[in-house]
């Protein structure tokens, strides 16, 4: 029996008590995209969702997480967070900010809390599928535990399909 190393964003479930299960995927070929994500753990992309950081006018930094296949609003964001503006920080930051590598940001667990915001989309859902801090494991949850985990709250975040 393989052990898996448990992630941040696993401890952080486990010292608060809230229930998760666990995904692995392989991630040889170069796909880590969501949509590539989901279709490897067999969860449609509606239930499978992405961690963006993003950086307000004010310079404060909020995180944001939705549907993989859906696009953030940037302003549905800013009026989320309060701000005039709000954009996406760059890649070479992630890191620094959360201590989570692209591909691998989990909403749970990052090195200093942002204000979270959820898209609402997930009240909707019985479970969620969030980066478990690690590229090639993903998290499985209650929407409700992700806000608990993640001290996020809900908002409209995505931009409308056409």
């Amino acid at each position: 029996m393989v052990k898996i190393a448990k992630t941040n964003a696993m401890r952080l479930l486990d010292a608060q008590k809230i229930p998760y299960g666990m995904l692995s995927y392989e991630v040889k070929d170069g796909k880590i995209d969501g949509i590539s994500v989901a279709a490897k753990i067999g969860k449609p992309p509606e239930a499978v969702y992405k961690t963006l950081v993003t950086q307000g006018h004010s310079g404060e930094l909020y995180v944001f997480v939705i549907p993989v296949a859906a696009e953030l609003d940037l302003k549905k964001a800013a009026k989320a967070a309060g701000e005039k503006k709000i954009e996406l920080i760059h890649v070479k930051d992630i890191q620094k900010y959360t201590g989570y590598i692209r591909g691998g940001c989990s909403p749970i667990g990052m090195k200093k809390h942002y204000v979270t915001f959820v898209d609402e989309s997930a009240a909707t859902l019985d479970e969620i599928v969030v980066s478990a801090g690690k590229i090639g494991t993903q998290i499985t949850l209650s929407p409700q535990g992700l806000l608990e985990a993640a001290h996020a709250r809900y908002a409209a975040l995505t931009q409308e399909t056409r």
